[in-house]
């Protein structure tokens, strides 16, 4: 026959033992184990930051680099398309310096324009995940009207 009863207790010594690893921890035991784990919090924020700027440097690198290949290649297109527009208006009638200024003010317009969206575009280098998480509090999920974030 098979027995389940459990072994009896090896003694009073035992006993002890498992009340003391039941008891709660004194408040500097918790305390040195709360500033245990602060180097940890400190890593992970560290590790994001680590990651974020390679990430960043890396799509900066490939951002300036396509976009010297587009602009020498958008270049070529565009003197070739102005080109032919001016010798157009000039076929059709238009005196030589009023298709060059219609061409001028159509160049301007547009380097204003890209002027503009470069720096719409600017606060995107800026880290923001890493700064968020390195400038609040504990309750990062929640935005500013104290609300959890979805």
């Amino acid at each position: 026959m098979h027995d389940d009863a459990p072994a009896p207790s090896a003694g009073k010594e035992q006993d002890d033992a498992a009340a003391r690893d039941a008891a709660p921890e004194s408040f500097p035991g918790a305390v040195a184990g709360l500033l245990g784990e602060l180097p940890g919090l400190f890593t992970d924020r560290v590790h994001l930051l680590a990651l974020e700027l390679r990430r960043a440097s890396g799509a900066l690198g490939q951002m300036v680099a396509l976009g010297l290949l587009a602009a020498i290649l958008f270049a070529t297109a565009w003197l070739t398309l102005w080109g032919g527009l001016v010798a157009g208006m000039i076929t059709l009638g238009l005196f030589w310096p009023w298709a060059v200024l219609v061409v001028l003010a159509v160049n301007l317009a547009a380097a204003a324009w890209a002027l503009q969206r470069v720096k719409a575009l600017a606060p995107f280098l800026a880290l923001p995940a890493t700064l968020r998480r390195l400038t609040t509090s504990h309750r990062a999920d929640e935005d500013d009207d104290g609300q959890a974030a979805p």
